[in-house]
């Protein structure tokens, strides 16, 4: 049940310019970003080894980085995960030591440092297993895109497809952009969590382009800016409170859902507040580019045939 939110009659459209040269802006240095900084592939894709260990006392990462790096593993990446007693650590392939060898000579090293450390898994990941993942992953998300703009565009197949794609599109590749700025980590989870964003952000922009364009044809309004508003407004308690629950479930997976779950929960809190940002300003910016109107609603005359011969 939506929370209506009284007497709402907010201009959103009056800051829609500047807005609009700001997604034109993160769009570009987004896809700069991911030309020349690319993603920071976890293991998944890179492949390379993960070895869990944990111990009834807090470990010091500093103190098993410094115990790696005099080991010969300086390039290990070294976090806590669940709480600090809890250590992950992520080497990449090697090419002298045996795959196998390679995680019990890591628990070998942080145990001489680490007292009653305890080995909960070791798993390796091969280089060709990885680049297959990282291929078939590309083509999950492009199949994805694809049948969500085919869909698109079957429900709008006007001016609104257009506004709606380009909304989805902005989202996405300012998500990925985000990941390529600050190197965090691409794995298999944060590419479930782009493609659970593709869904959330299309449901999103759809709520609003369907409003959108009721008032189009149902207002007694004729100014394209003042319908997109009242739109807008009478979509507002909707897009908050939808935005707001789910932003407070992602919190609470990224404060106690341990390291596994921290890329994912970031790619969808930060895909939500992109998303809500996109549905209203972008979508809108597009239309308006577009120069919608109410003539694009209007339903075609159908010519009376004569019967009579």
């Amino acid at each position: 049940m939506a929370i209506a939110i009284p007497d709402t009659n907010v201009d959103f459209l009056r800051i829609a310019k500047p807005l609009g040269i700001l997604s034109v802006v993160l769009v570009v240095a987004s896809i700069f970003l991911l030309g020349t900084r690319g993603l920071n592939f976890g293991l998944d894709f890179t492949g390379g080894t993960v070895v869990e260990v944990g111990a009834p006392q807090d470990i010091s990462l500093s103190e098993v980085r410094g115990v790696l790096a005099e080991g010969g593993y300086g390039d290990a990446v070294v976090q806590h995960f669940g709480s600090s007693r809890d250590v992950m650590v992520r080497i990449p392939p090697q090419e002298t030591d045996e795959p196998d060898q390679a995680g019990l000579e890591v628990f070998a090293l942080v145990s001489d440092a680490v007292p009653d450390l305890e080995l909960r898994r070791v798993e390796f990941v091969g280089p060709q297993v990885g680049d297959e993942l990282r291929d078939q992953s590309g083509l999950a998300m492009l199949m994805a895109l694809g049948l969500m703009l085919l869909y698109v565009w079957f429900r709008f197949t006007n001016k609104f497809g257009v506004a709606t794609v380009a909304a989805l599109l902005h989202d996405v590749i300012v998500v990925l952009g985000l990941f390529s700025l600050f190197q965090w980590s691409f794995d298999l989870t944060v590419l479930a969590a782009v493609l659970a964003l593709i869904g959330y952000s299309l449901n999103d922009s759809i709520v609003v382009a369907d409003h959108i364009r009721d008032d189009f044809r149902h207002s007694r309004m004729t100014d394209p800016v003042a319908i997109i508003n009242q739109a807008l407004n009478r979509t507002l308690s909707r897009t908050v409170v939808t935005s707001f629950t789910t932003l407070l479930v992602l919190v609470a997976l990224y404060v106690f859902g341990g390291e596994t779950m921290r890329g994912f929960s970031m790619a969808l809190m930060a895909g939500v507040v992109i998303g809500t940002y996109s549905s209203i300003y972008v979508a809108s910016n597009v239309l308006m580019l577009m120069n919608v109107s109410k003539e694009d609603f209007m339903v075609p005359q159908q010519e009376e045939l004569d019967e009579m011969p």
